[in-house]
């Protein structure tokens, strides 16, 4: 039976890697199948400003840094005191783990602070859990407020050109309905897999108590005006990080901050897809989007393909020097 058992579980970790990657792949292929490396080169070269890409790396640093500084200020009404660089290494080393089983880093930011400092897994986890709910709801009201100021836009857009949304959505082709359609599946999964995660933790009454106090935590917290500042901080980071890279590129220079913003909100939900750093979904939707605003299809998957690529490089070296500085700063003493 424990060979059965430990069987079962190699399996549901090959699979919950391998999946993932494997749904990448297949966007990844389809959407830059006919596309010449060349080109791709080419921009790296001649086209691109890197000078812009650099310049938004701050940004994307700054977004973790301020989950770490407010991820610190929600555990303190619980007792739980770790040391801030720990924090900030936890996050970085969460992302990129991320990359390689996909939400599998919200458990290990935990693992980490259950080990350097001896903070309570469960309310840990509770923390992370309100997390992700205040994130949540900051996406939607953004995505509310980006819809009702581009309205106008869309429909001057498509007076202009003719076009109607019938007739846009008809150009979508049978695979590009099928990847949609794949996608919002998977994002319906992945809610009940949270929901069944939950339950799993209910079944130990000690550690729903420790769950539910992470959960509320927010509500004690010491300034919750900081902690709003945080939680701006972070999605404004995100943006910045994002939007810098328009100007990279010629045919996204010109599109301004509220192009990037419809693009950038799009992204946040296509993320929800199960694929390493959103590889796919991501670049599916965002290239979606800057055609839309008028950028022709080879410069638009060039875009997305540029942009993600890097960025997520940027994720793996956060991630490389987290467990550096990790080991080297060692153990918090026991209280």
């Amino acid at each position: 039976m424990k060979v059965d058992s430990l069987c079962s579980k190699e399996l549901k970790r090959t699979v919950q890697i391998l999946l993932p990657l494997a749904l990448a792949a297949a966007i990844l292929w389809w959407m830059y199948r006919g596309i010449r490396w060349d080109d791709v080169r080419q921009a790296l070269e001649s086209e691109m400003s890197w000078r812009w890409m650099l310049l938004s790396f701050p940004f994307g640093i700054m977004a973790q840094v301020f989950r770490a500084l407010r991820w610190k200020q929600v555990l303190a009404p619980l007792g739980e005191k770790p040391r801030l660089h720990t924090c900030i290494n936890a996050i970085f080393i969460s992302y990129a783990s991320s990359l390689i089983v996909p939400r599998v880093g919200e458990m290990l930011r935990c693992g980490i602070l259950r080990r350097w400092e001896g903070t309570n897994f469960s309310r840990a986890i509770g923390t992370v859990v309100t997390e992700r709910v205040i994130d949540s709801t900051l996406v939607i009201l953004l995505a509310f407020v980006t819809a009702a100021c581009q309205i106008p836009l869309f429909m001057n857009f498509f007076s202009q050109t003719g076009l109607s949304m019938q007739g846009f959505l008809g150009s979508f082709t049978t695979t590009g309905w099928l990847v949609t359609l794949l996608c919002g599946i998977l994002i319906l999964c992945m809610v009940a897999f949270l929901v069944w995660r939950l339950n799993f933790f209910s079944r130990s009454r000690a550690v729903l108590t420790d769950l539910k106090d992470g959960l509320f935590s927010v509500r004690h917290v010491q300034n919750p005006v900081l902690f709003l500042t945080y939680s701006v901080g972070i999605w404004v980071s995100y943006y910045l990080h994002f939007y810098l890279t328009f100007y990279c590129f010629q045919y996204t220079a010109q599109l301004g901050p509220m192009a990037a913003l419809v693009a950038f909100v799009v992204g946040c939900f296509a993320v929800l897809v199960p694929t390493p750093n959103g590889a796919g979904p991501w670049h599916f939707a965002v290239k979606t989007v800057l055609v839309l605003y008028g950028v022709g299809q080879i410069g638009a998957a060039l875009f997305v393909l540029v942009v993600h690529t890097i960025q997520t490089l940027l994720v793996v070296a956060l991630g490389l020097y987290g467990v550096t500085a990790l080991f080297l700063t060692g153990k918090a003493s026991k209280k």
